[in-house]
């Protein structure tokens, strides 16, 4: 499950995770972004314990996603610690997603 929470730095919310952090970078207008939220809830679940699903909106952090070089929504990095290791753009599905995420994590 998706995970709503304030926090002091994007850094401090990767660095204080023990497990890998698949990052949504979204826009609550992006139609994709919307049809990719169910399939994130049920990774999150399928994965728990193993990976933590946090969504960022881009409009509300745009420093975040300028960092990241987000030129595409949704676009999904999976952090290791504070390191990106995964980068997938546009929509994908629960099963192509999971392909892509389980070696990695």
């Amino acid at each position: 499950m998706a995970v709503k929470k304030q926090f002091a730095s994007f850094q401090e919310l990767l660095s204080g995770s023990d497990v890998p952090v698949l990052v949504d970078f979204y826009a609550t207008w992006c139609g994709p972004c919307q049809m990719m939220a169910p399939i994130l809830e049920q990774i999150g679940v399928q994965l728990k314990g193993k990976l933590k699903v946090v969504k960022i909106d881009t409009d509300k952090y745009p420093q975040i996603a300028s960092e990241h070089h987000i030129e595409a929504l949704p676009t999904l990095i999976l952090f290791k610690g504070t390191k990106p290791v995964e980068r997938i753009e546009g929509l994908v599905s629960e099963k192509q997603l999971i392909e892509r995420l389980q070696p990695l994590i």
